[in-house]
């Protein structure tokens, strides 16, 4: 009869959620009401992608939202969200909108503010982009990075050490950002690749994930017995 926390899980571009459905299972092995969802452009609408913007992503990311905090068993105020790449992107905004009390980064991407409407493909056109990536973005100049500098619940950062795609300034960006945060929590899986191609640097993901939400759902319940 009681609530149990939720978890929301946010691919990345070009993937879709079955690149969670490990972690939600396990998650709700934990006790946690979890939910995977692909966003538009991906899977049965990757017909879409070609036209697919930031604007339409987030706004799946913040309708998932409402469907796993509209639950009958689900602690609203305890929502968390796990993102990676473009996914952990939008999770991260998606701070601002929703209240969320965790926040999971796996290599977060990072974009600049300008042509938000555009197609997201049309942003790597952007030969900026890649010197963007390059450098330390300051938390008031980037619409991701604001929204972690305004956040004040737990977070999880995660990077590989060989990103070609996410490189090393773009996650201390992030780290950086995160100045209310109650907690900020930082690993680096050696030797991984941006996309985790090796089935170890999975299992070492897999492993950092769950270490962490054990952990938040052990303090959220602590929390709950000091009230």
């Amino acid at each position: 009869g009681n609530k149990v926390p939720g978890i929301l899980f946010v691919h990345g571009w070009g993937a879709s959620q079955e690149e969670y459905l490990a972690a939600a299972r396990a998650a709700a092995k934990l006790g946690c009401a979890c939910l995977s969802f692909d966003m538009r452009g991906h899977a049965a609408t990757k017909h879409q992608r070609d036209r697919v913007t930031r604007e339409d992503n987030l706004r799946d990311v913040i309708a998932a939202y409402d469907v796993l905090a509209s639950r009958p068993d689900v602690d609203a105020a305890l929502i968390g969200i796990v993102g990676s790449s473009y996914g952990a992107y939008l999770a991260a905004i998606a701070t601002t909108e929703r209240p969320i009390s965790c926040l999971a980064l796996r290599a977060p991407a990072i974009y600049r503010d300008c042509d938000w409407d555009q197609p997201k493909l049309k942003l790597h056109e952007d030969q900026e982009l890649l010197l963007y990536r390059r450098r330390t973005v300051a938390w008031n100049d980037n619409r991701a990075l604001r929204a972690c500098a305004a956040f004040r619940g737990d977070v999880l950062i995660v990077e590989s050490e060989y990103d070609a795609i996410v490189p090393h300034p773009v996650t201390e960006s992030y780290a950086a950002a995160c100045i209310r945060a109650r907690s900020v929590t930082s690993h680096v899986i050696a030797n991984a690749d941006h996309a985790l191609s090796e089935e170890r640097w999975r299992r070492d993901y897999a492993s950092l994930l769950m270490n962490w939400i054990t952990l938040m759902i052990s303090n959220s319940k602590h929390a709950t017995s000091d009230d």
